[in-house]
């Protein structure tokens, strides 16, 4: 029996089941293709799929997830939250006066190009090989995006909204407060580009001068010809950056509801 309320609930399963099909659809034909393709490969270099995931089960699955993926874990996550706090309040300040704007726009131009790993010797010097290294190393490569965009955010914000807040003589932390909020597309748009980024700088910081974490281990593998086995963490890193993506867009699609409906955007997207 069938009644008003179960059309909408079938065209909502419809739209998941047809999202997860798309979502997955290429995703799982290319690993059915590789296993099937590297079925009777005999290169130690390629080995067969079937060798890798059994490998990814006897090393992921096991006390190395704990010792090696939780430590870059942490370090991702410390990282990427410093980069949030610095490049958020660093970009408002640069994006809401014309000022600052001026004298640190040299500054931002020339470091913003310096790539994070190049500070990798200098740091070895001045900081030591500890875990402090590895999570500057990871601000510095996250940071940019997000201050840079959060400037351009908050250098964007409608005019007519600022003197209408000043006529409302609304208190000045309620006013950054808005503005900051009419900035929050492009603040988070900087933050999906820095997720990314983070997760690269924590692989290179940790294949370069680390004695655990994934890189680490990644590269541990590779040089003791544990072909299978490198493999598998290679894997291992794609899913993670997958799954983080993925709930990032879960926070970005609930924080910015306000500004799909004022931009009349899909839901689905």
């Amino acid at each position: 029996m069938t009644g008003p309320r179960s059309v909408p609930l079938r065209t909502g399963l419809a739209r998941g089941a047809s999202a997860v099909g798309f979502a997955l659809g290429l995703p799982v034909l290319l690993f059915t293709l590789w296993w099937v393709l590297s079925a009777d490969s005999t290169t130690i270099f390629l080995p067969p799929l079937r060798r890798i995931v059994e490998a990814f089960g006897q090393v992921w699955l096991s006390d190395v997830f704990v010792r090696d993926v939780v430590p870059s874990l942490r370090r991702l996550a410390t990282g990427y939250a410093a980069a949030l706090v610095i490049g958020v309040g660093v970009g408002y300040v640069v994006g809401r006066w014309s000022v600052v704007r001026a004298l640190t726009g040299p500054i931002l131009a020339y470091f913003r190009v310096l790539p994070a790993p190049v500070m990798i010797p200098v740091l070895l010097v001045a900081v030591g090989i500890g875990d402090a290294t590895k999570l500057i190393v990871i601000v510095l490569g996250a940071v940019w995006p997000i201050l840079l965009n959060t400037a351009d955010g908050v250098r964007a914000v409608d005019q007519v909204h600022l003197e209408t807040a000043a006529a409302y003589r609304l208190p000045g932390w309620t006013r950054h407060g808005l503005i900051l909020r009419a900035a929050s597309p492009q603040v988070f748009a900087g933050a999906r580009q820095a997720l990314g980024i983070s997760l690269i700088v924590m692989v290179v910081s940790e294949m370069l001068m680390s004695t655990d974490g994934l890189g680490f281990t990644v590269i541990r593998f590779q040089r003791t010809f544990a072909i299978p086995q490198m493999w598998s963490g290679v894997l291992l890193l794609g899913l993670l950056g997958f799954a983080l993506a993925k709930v990032f867009e879960l926070v970005e699609r609930r924080a910015l509801r306000w500004h799909r409906g004022a931009t009349g955007r899909e839901e689905s997207s």
